[in-house]
């Protein structure tokens, strides 16, 4: 609502009145001020300040705390629902997760019965090869003293000085099952075998270059001269006795396991 010399103002805001200025006072005067204490004059008009309008709240006090307490209770209930709604999305994803856990254990009890009952059909394949284990087993274990006798005395027959022929031989080696004695006698080394050999000739015979020759034979650790006679026949000649002895270089290794299994 507007009237004469007055601007309407928005509710709550504060209003300005205008009103003519008074004449200008004379020399040594003050000049008017507003309400505010300033003078203030627009187009000849002077300012005046009125204040806020009055306004009154006549709902009772009880009417407002029951409205914030509404609004408090509809917040908890709404951090309930969003508790509840994470709860429900938590449950779910653990739920589909067992599922897949279920599903895959399933999967995999079924390829067990299938493979149990492929590996049913190669039971006697299993047989066989467990049995020629066990054989391959025994001859490693059988052959692990095994000495190729035939080489061994080929090479002594080698090393024979001229003139000189074998007469005799008698061997003696380890088993799988028994050691062989060791000697007392100090300075000689282990053996796993001996051979004794019997040999005559015309002449009498040079026992120490036969033991040089022998030295080439596998597995040779020394050997003894026994004894070395005359013979009491019209026909003479010399009859030596040498014992030989053998290490585990001796052995053929003819069923030792190859390298890797």
């Amino acid at each position: 609502m507007t009237s004469a010399g007055v601007n309407a103002q928005p509710a709550g805001s504060r209003r300005t009145l205008f009103r003519r200025a008074p004449a200008v006072p004379s020399q040594g005067q003050p000049a008017p001020r507003t309400r505010s204490g300033g003078p203030d004059r627009r187009g000849g008009r002077v300012a005046v300040t009125v204040g806020y309008e009055p306004r009154v709240h006549l709902l009772p006090v009880e009417v407002l705390i029951e409205r914030r307490q509404r609004a408090g209770i509809r917040r908890a209930w709404l951090v309930v629902a969003l508790v509840a709604a994470v709860a429900l999305l938590g449950t779910g994803a653990a739920y589909a997760t067992a599922a897949n856990a279920e599903s895959d254990l399933t999967i995999a009890q079924e390829h067990t019965v299938s493979l149990l009952k492929q590996e049913q059909g190669f039971a006697e394949v299993k047989t066989v090869q467990s049995q020629s284990a066990l054989i391959t087993s025994a001859q490693q274990v059988g052959g692990s003293t095994e000495i190729d006798w035939g080489t061994t005395l080929e090479g002594i027959q080698a090393s024979l000085p001229s003139g000189v022929a074998i007469t005799g031989v008698q061997v003696d080696s380890a088993t799988p099952l028994q050691a062989f004695s060791q000697s007392t006698a100090p300075l000689q080394g282990p053996r796993v075998a001996t051979v004794t050999v019997t040999a005559t000739t015309a002449v009498l015979p040079s026992v120490s270059d036969w033991i040089t020759a022998l030295e080439q034979i596998p597995g040779f650790v020394d050997a003894n001269a026994n004894s070395v006679t005359l013979g009491t026949d019209d026909t003479g000649g010399y009859t030596a006795n040498l014992t030989i002895h053998l290490d585990t270089g001796a052995f053929d290794g003819k069923y030792a396991a190859e390298k890797g299994e």
